[in-house]
C-alpha cells in the first residue's frame, strides 16, 4: 500500500545552512575522466512524450501582459485564492523510493527530486522554493507550473535540439534518459542586472570588466540591455555555483571543447529563439540558464528545466523603457522580488535560519508563476485538484508509466 505524503507541519520550517544531502546517481554531475565512459541506454523513438494538461484560453484571457493584469484581475484573484488554500498542501517532500515499485534511489535537489529507475530517471518538480544557493520557502503549484512550462518549450525547441525527455505521466513529473550530465551550468544573459552575488550587476558595479571571458564596456546602469547576448557558464559545485571562462572549463578537463563549442552554441540559439517567443507575447527573457549531457550515442541533449521562472528571468516588455528611463525597476515575472524581501531582512547567505516568506508573498509568487505560463503558452493553467493526496497521485502515475516503459 502506498504511504500517505506526511506535510511539514509549517509551510516554511527553519532552512538550515548546509542540509544534509542524499548520495548523488547518474543525474549528478560525472567527473571529468568518468564523462566518456558513462552510457545510457537509448530509448525507442516511438515513444513520444505526451503534450498534456494544456487548456486553449479565450480571446478574451489572451491579453498583452501588463503591471494592471498582473496586479489586479479576476485571474489573479481566482489564483490567489486557491493559493491561500493550498499553503498547507504544498509538495514540499517526496519518497516515490518507498511508494513505487522499482525506484532504487532518490537524490535530493534544491527544488526536484531525482529517482533512479534503472534505464530511466524520474523527476518529480516540488513546490520547493529556492535562491542563494538554499530552499527559501514551498510555494503552492509551484512544481505542476515549471513541470508544464519547461514541458511547452521542450516541445517548441527541438528544432534547434534533441532533450532527454521520455515521458511526463504526471503534473509534476518527467521521465528522462540517464545520460552523462556536464558538470557546467549555461548561463545566458542580455542584459545586466541581479541581485546575488554571481549576477552580472553585483559583480559589474564592482568594477569586473571581463567575466567568464566577456569584455563588458563601462558605463552600464543596472537593468541596461547588454550589446549583445553573452555566455557566463558556471561549474555545478556543491555548494556554491562557481563563474568559470571558456578556456577553464576546457583546461580542467570539465568538457571537451567540441562539447563545450555545441552546447554553448545550442544555449545561444535557444535564448535567442526564447527571446523572440517571449517578446511576442509581451514579455523580455532577461536572463536563463541550461544544462546539457551527453547520451549513449553521443548526442548532446538539453536537460533538467527551459525558460521556466525558476530558471530565467522575465519583465514585462511594453513598461521597461520608460521605467528603465525613469531609474525604476522592471516589472517582474519572476521570483526576483522574493529573493529582494530576504535581501531586505536577513543574510540569506550567512543567517542560519531564515525568517519564513510572508504568506502573502508566497501566493503572490504562485500567481506570477502561473501568470507567465498562461502568457507565454496562450493556455489556461489547470489548479490541480485536492481530493487525492498529491504524493499519492504522483506515485500512481509513475507506478502506471514505468510499467509501461519495462
Amino acid at each position: 500500500m502506498a504511504a500517505r505524503h506526511t506535510l511539514s507541519s509549517s509551510l516554511n520550517p527553519p532552512k538550515a545552512l548546509n542540509p544534509k544531502k542524499l548520495p548523488p546517481i547518474n543525474y549528478s554531475c560525472p567527473s571529468p575522466n568518468s564523462l566518456s565512459s558513462l552510457s545510457c541506454k537509448s530509448v525507442s523513438k516511438s515513444k513520444k512524450y505526451p503534450k498534456f494538461y494544456i487548456t486553449a484560453m479565450s480571446n478574451q484571457q489572451q491579453q498583452q501582459p501588463s503591471l494592471d493584469v498582473l496586479s489586479s484581475s479576476g485571474r489573479r484573484e481566482e489564483v490567489l485564492g486557491a493559493a491561500r488554500s493550498s499553503l498547507s498542501n504544498c509538495l514540499s517532500e517526496t519518497n516515490l523510493h518507498l511508494t513505487v515499485p522499482g525506484l532504487k534511489s532518490k537524490t535530493r535537489g534544491k527544488v526536484r527530486d531525482i529517482y533512479d529507475g534503472g534505464d530511466y530517471l524520474v523527476l518529480v518538480t516540488t513546490d520547493r522554493q529556492s535562491a542563494f544557493d538554499r530552499v527559501l520557502a514551498s510555494i503552492p503549484f509551484k512544481g505542476q507550473v515549471l513541470n508544464e512550462t519547461s514541458l511547452w518549450w521542450f516541445n517548441k525547441t527541438q528544432h534547434i535540439t534533441p532533450n532527454a525527455v521520455v515521458s511526463v505521466p504526471d503534473k509534476n513529473v518527467t521521465i528522462a534518459k540517464k545520460c552523462s550530465v556536464f558538470p557546467v551550468e549555461f548561463v545566458v544573459r542580455g542584459y545586466v542586472t541581479g541581485s546575488t552575488d554571481t549576477s552580472l550587476w553585483t559583480v559589474y558595479k564592482k568594477g569586473v570588466r571581463n567575466y567568464c571571458g566577456n569584455i563588458l564596456p563601462d558605463g552600464m546602469v543596472k537593468n541596461q540591455r547588454l550589446p549583445a547576448n553573452i555566455l557566463t557558464p558556471t561549474t555545478k559545485a556543491a555548494d556554491h555555483d562557481v563563474p568559470v571562462t571558456p578556456d577553464e572549463i576546457v583546461q580542467c578537463g570539465l568538457m571537451t571543447q567540441a562539447d563545450y563549442d555545441e552546447a554553448s552554441r545550442k544555449a545561444l540559439s535557444l535564448f535567442e529563439y526564447g527571446q523572440r517567443v517571449a517578446s511576442e507575447h509581451g514579455l523580455i527573457l532577461v536572463d536563463t540558464k541550461y544544462e546539457f549531457g551527453k547520451g549513449s550515442d553521443g548526442t548532446v541533449l538539453l536537460l533538467d528545466e527551459v525558460h521556466t521562472p525558476d530558471s530565467s528571468r522575465y519583465w514585462i516588455g511594453h513598461s521597461y523603457e520608460e521605467r528603465f528611463r525613469n531609474g525604476l525597476e522592471p516589472e517582474n515575472v519572476d521570483k526576483e522580488f522574493l529573493r529582494l524581501w530576504f535581501v531586505a531582512n536577513c543574510n540569506p547567505y550567512e543567517d542560519e535560519v531564515l525568517p519564513d516568506a510572508p504568506e502573502d508573498l508566497v501566493s503572490e509568487l504562485a500567481w506570477r508563476y502561473i501568470f507567465l505560463f498562461e502568457t507565454i503558452t496562450k493556455s489556461k493553467f489547470e489548479i490541480p485538484a485536492m481530493e487525492e493526496p498529491i504524493h499519492n497521485r504522483i506515485s500512481r502515475n509513475v507506478s502506471m508509466a514505468l510499467s509501461f516503459l519495462q
